[in-house]
């Protein structure tokens, strides 16, 4: 999650030098009934970087001599325009003894007598250098390998992914499920990138088979489905997200099953009332949140022991956003229960055969003008309650898990301090709570006749594309497969040449519908430079949504763009982009087999799930 502001750099224009600027395991679930399946993946805890982001290429001979003058020409300059110009320049005494000092390559040496076919005949890498807020991409020549990680300025250099690796990288986590429960839902694809290492993200999807006994409520002959997907932006560590892929569903599950349950009893009515639902949803939010914040002090302090302080607290002293996506195939209603800056978005068609972008969920976070109000009637004596758009100038998000030392009361926080970590909490900190796991929950007809989609993403993505981009991209993505398999059966063309050459831009309706008052914009965008129109940088390549939306986030057709942030290891790459967890829902009249099963063409080659549905 991006939790600090990053400097804003413009491109300086050269014709010598191609420049862009640029500048936030997953358990997997099915559950029918009573039976589940999960996968684990490790993790771990990273603190964060926080920089602004230069990309420039150079070509030359030799790595070394590459980074020597590109990095003199390319932070000196000559263009009196950059702004950027006169930014820590290197002498050319300090470019001749880098170069002369440090080969990043162990190139072949040059025979002098070897002609200059052999020359051109030579092999090239690309590489990456790593500056203090810098990226450069240059050219390598020969087959040896880079023999120095750093220089003797700190820069670091790594050989670049090449087109085949981003692409595998891109797709190493990727799933997409086949879903034949015929109650609304087709198909939903999954897919997570990390710039932290461990990621700090999680994911959970769930289905539970709503028997008849609680179906009856609503005078249904047959048993329906609740859906649910989640996705969990984790801050200061993973642990809290990893908590809440693990028990938020089944959390707010208990409570659905008790409000049903007492509609039923209760003869004067057939259906819970919608703000019961939305009430049950919340109580299940905040009774984990409880549990986890407030529960857990009390066991530490009945323990008395500093392992299982470490062990309890864990998930308390860390954070988490939480966006939980609640479909119910009877009703057809998607209820978004958002805490955090996490964001949903329904993408439509729309009578001009458009797609239109309906957001689902408000960012909250300390510079929300509606989350700044609250925090101001809640704390009406202290101005720094919100400070730089953040929580006592600290936490970004406004509502989130954990964060518990902005929940706990000044004694707690003291206690815990003294006794089992020497944290120290801000000197704002007067009266909390400041920060709530209560979510807003929107509530939204679907219709998948009209093949209504939801994409759900942690902020990683929002920071990088708009609602708009994200809904056109995806419906860009869907005619790609339509039109493909016209193309099969004869009916047309190549649906690539079709597309490119009969459409300008996304198929999206510009300006969306809601209100964009509570949604930020992508600042990565505008660090980059990127101006409209957008769609000449996109691409259809992946057979999952969700990866297609990622490719395109990153860079989509700029090569060298989407290789360089790929190839960036934690934690340089924390910088330059966030984790990124995408999830894309087709709602759609599928067949009713009971089964959700492994859509292979757009899942991870290597995956080992197996559903047991």
């Amino acid at each position: 999650m991006r939790r600090a502001a990053i400097q804003v750099f413009r491109s300086a224009r050269r014709p010598t030098l191609r420049k862009f600027v640029r500048n936030r395991s997953t358990p997997f679930s099915h559950v029918v009934g009573t039976r589940s399946l999960t996968t684990r993946r490790e993790r771990g805890s990273i603190s964060l970087l926080h920089s602004s982001m230069l990309f420039r290429n150079f070509t030359y001979a030799a790595v070394g001599a590459a980074v020597a003058s590109g990095a003199f020409y390319a932070i000196r300059g000559t263009s009196s325009t950059s702004p950027i110009a006169a930014a820590n320049p290197i002498s050319a005494d300090q470019s001749r003894s880098l170069s002369k000092s440090n080969a990043y390559a162990s190139s072949p040496k040059t025979d002098p007598t070897s002609t200059a076919a052999d020359k051109t005949s030579e092999s090239t890498r690309r590489a990456l250098v790593v500056g203090q807020g810098s990226l450069y991409t240059g050219t390598i020549s020969g087959d040896g390998p880079l023999s120095k990680e750093t220089d003797d300025y700190g820069r670091k250099v790594l050989e670049m992914l090449t087109p085949e690796q981003a692409t595998q990288k891109l797709r190493k986590n990727e799933e997409s499920w086949l879903v034949g429960r015929g109650q609304g839902v087709v198909r939903y694809d999954v897919v997570q990138i990390p710039s932290n290492d461990p990621i700090e993200d999680d994911h959970a999807e769930k289905i539970i088979e709503v028997p008849q006994s609680v179906a009856a409520a609503a005078e249904s002959s047959s048993a329906s489905d609740w859906m649910f997907w989640g996705v969990f932006d984790g801050h200061s560590g993973w642990v809290t997200s990893a908590k809440l892929r693990q028990t938020l569903i089944s959390f707010v599950a208990r409570e659905l099953d008790s409000t049903y349950k007492s509609a039923l009893a209760d003869p004067a009515l057939k259906f819970p009332a919608p703000e019961s639902i939305d009430k049950a949803i919340k109580q299940g939010f905040l009774r984990l949140d409880n549990e986890i914040v407030h529960e857990s002090v009390a066991k530490v302090k009945k323990a008395q022991s500093k392992l299982v302080a470490a062990e309890l607290l864990a998930p308390a002293l860390s954070g988490s956003c939480a966006l939980l996506s609640f479909y119910d195939s009877r009703s057809k209603l998607l209820r978004v229960a958002c805490t955090g800056d996490s964001r949903a978005v329904l993408g439509r068609r729309a009578a001009s055969g458009k797609w239109t972008a309906m957001p689902l969920s408000v960012d909250q976070t300390g510079g929300t003008p509606s989350e700044v109000e609250r925090l101001q009637k809640e704390h009406p004596n202290e101005p720094y309650v919100t400070k730089n758009g953040r929580i006592l100038g600290g936490l970004e998000p406004s509502r989130a898990f954990g964060d518990a030392i902005y929940k706990w009361s000044l004694k707690t926080n003291e206690e815990l301090k003294r006794s089992y970590f020497g944290r120290t909490h801000s000197s704002l900190l007067k009266t909390p709570p400041y920060v709530t796991a209560e979510p807003i929950v929107t509530t939204t007809k679907v219709d998948p006749e009209r093949g209504d989609f939801v994409v759900m993403a942690t902020d990683g993505l929002w920071e990088m594309l708009t609602n708009e981009e994200v809904v056109g991209l995806v419906g860009q993505w869907l005619d790609s497969q339509s039109g493909g398999k016209n193309a099969k059966n004869g009916q047309s063309d190549s649906w690539l040449k079709s597309w490119f050459s009969t459409q300008k831009g996304l198929p999206v309706e510009q300006g969306g519908a809601g209100d964009p008052s509570g949604q930020r914009a992508p600042i990565r965008q505008q660090q980059w430079g990127a101006k409209p129109p957008y769609s000449d940088r996109f691409v259809v390549e992946d057979k999952n949504a969700a990866t297609h939306l990622v490719r395109n986030a990153l860079g989509g057709k700029d090569q060298d763009q989407l290789s360089a942030l790929l190839t960036l290891p934690s934690p340089y790459s924390r910088r330059y982009r966030d984790d990124l967890t995408v999830e894309v829902i087709f709602f759609g009249e599928g067949a009713g087999s009971g089964n959700v099963t492994l859509n292979k063409e757009a899942s991870a080659s290597h995956s080992d799930v197996k559903p047991k549905l």
